[in-house]
């Protein structure tokens, strides 16, 4: 037993370990021998990356706080409610979960923007701002105490970047890479073959969920090709997005071009941000192109112009995770090819090996209670309840089961962001979120995190 978990230890550090050598600094400069403007990025950049650390505190607090009350002393509930949610109506425990994504939420932005004002990102400055008057509207509308958390980094920063704005700028690394693509013959190409492939499997679902001779439903029609069409879709994305990151380092290493960048005044938070966008730009205007095909289903009716937001914003955090997870084996990994197979790999463990998984351990107890069905595996209300959050976690992790459960959500029973569920051993309510609400937070946690392990990681490599 132990040769074997050595053996599985062994092949996991050779299928994802760090294969590149650390030696030169790119831009590593000591803190006395920075300039004024480089001092303003750093500090901006700590300031809100530990503004996210405290309001990551916060939730796993909030949360904590929230299960002894579910445990233990319910009147919990209402003094949360009361103390940190005051002015909104509701009732205490889906109070108490509306407060927790809303922490997290400041959690992720804070932490995306640690990371692109390292890039010194001209839009960073403006969405501090915007961030500060939301959270502000939030504390005065709703008494949403939390959002000091979040203020108090996003106004320091903004009042620190506000003397400065020349610092910012528009990323030459993004709008050169931008150029490149779209004047060549591949992007149009590859976009062409998307919605082809696109076009092709449309129309055969149509084909097949049209009865011969028979009656249409067209609602359902209409929300099973929207259904479909989104799979497909997502499907595609999974086999295009980790080819658009994973050769952005890569590829400089195979071009002896790597070398050469260091000598230039791109910074590596500039060049890896960069990238990162090039490929993001390429996705939404894939996103974008197949709309009119997603469209296709309100001539049948049975959709709305919310799942259709809501689709895309899914397709859309999904894709820049897996970019982001591209963009961090390059990082880490000196051929295309072993970049691009990692990356591929962990598409598909979360596609497809999450839901296997998460259905074994927890019986698909979070979607039981979405659609109504009972859960039958316990009768103990803290038992079940538990299942039903975890499950609700792991179906929030996978973009196809979270946009089916979310629609399910919405249309099913009208709820867009939470609803309570009922426990088969009690006949107790529970709230639950919304699986986008998980999935939008974590993933935008996860690709702040990757992108800034990549810029950590080439600080340390010469090429």
């Amino acid at each position: 037993m132990l040769d074997l978990l050595k053996n599985l230890r062994n092949l996991l550090r050779d299928l994802f370990g760090d294969n590149v050598p650390e030696t030169a600094n790119w831009d590593r400069v000591p803190p006395e021998l920075m300039t004024p403007r480089e001092r303003l990025i750093r500090r901006s950049s700590l300031i809100m990356f530990w503004g996210a650390l405290v309001n990551a505190i916060a939730g796993v607090m909030m949360v904590a706080t929230a299960v002894h009350a579910g445990n233990v002393d319910a009147t919990l509930f209402d003094a949360l409610q009361a103390a940190l949610l005051g002015k909104f109506t509701i009732s205490a425990d889906a109070a108490a979960l509306l407060i927790s994504a809303g922490i997290l939420a400041n959690m992720a932005v804070l932490l995306v923007l640690s990371v692109v004002i390292l890039a010194q990102e001209l839009w960073t400055v403006f969405t501090a701002w915007l961030l500060t008057a939301v959270n502000l509207a939030a504390l005065l509308a709703f008494g949403f105490l939390p959002a000091l958390l979040a203020i108090a980094p996003l106004l320091t920063v903004g009042v620190m970047t506000a003397g400065d704005l020349k610092a910012f700028r528009l990323n030459p690394v993004m709008v050169k890479e931008l150029r490149g693509r779209m004047r060549g013959i591949r992007g149009f190409a590859i976009i062409t073959i998307f919605l082809t492939l696109m076009s092709f499997f449309t129309i055969l679902l149509y084909l097949l969920q049209v009865p011969r001779g028979g009656v249409v439903v067209t609602g359902e029609l209409g929300r099973q090709l929207f259904v479909g069409v989104l799979f497909i879709e997502l499907m595609l994305i999974i086999f295009i997005v980790p080819a658009l990151t994973a050769g952005a380092i890569t590829t400089e290493r195979e071009r002896k071009t790597y070398d050469l960048l260091q000598t230039t005044l791109i910074t590596k938070a500039t060049f890896v941000v960069g990238k990162m966008q090039s490929a993001l730009g390429y996705i939404v205007l894939l996103l974008l192109s197949a709309i009119p095909l997603q469209s296709i289903a309100f001539l049948f009716g049975g959709v709305s112009e919310q799942e259709l937001v809501l689709a895309l914003l899914v397709l859309l955090v999904s894709a820049i995770t897996l970019g982001a997870f591209g963009m961090f084996f390059s990082s880490i990994t000196e051929r295309t090819l072993a970049a691009t197979i990692r990356s591929y790999t962990v598409a598909i463990a979360v596609t497809v090996g999450l839901p296997v998984v998460a259905a074994i351990l927890f019986q698909n107890a979070y979607g039981n209670v979405v659609n109504s069905f009972t859960n039958r595996f316990t009768n103990d209300p803290a038992v079940e309840a538990t299942t039903i959050y975890l499950d609700m976690i792991a179906t929030s992790l996978n973009p196809i089961m979270a946009t089916l459960r979310s629609q399910q959500m919405l249309i099913d029973h009208q709820q867009l962001v939470t609803m309570r569920v009922t426990l088969a051993s009690n006949g107790a309510s529970i709230p639950v979120l919304s699986p986008w609400v998980l999935l939008t937070l974590s993933y935008l946690s996860v690709t702040a995190l990757l992108v800034l392990i990549s810029i950590r990681r080439m600080e340390r490599q010469s090429g």
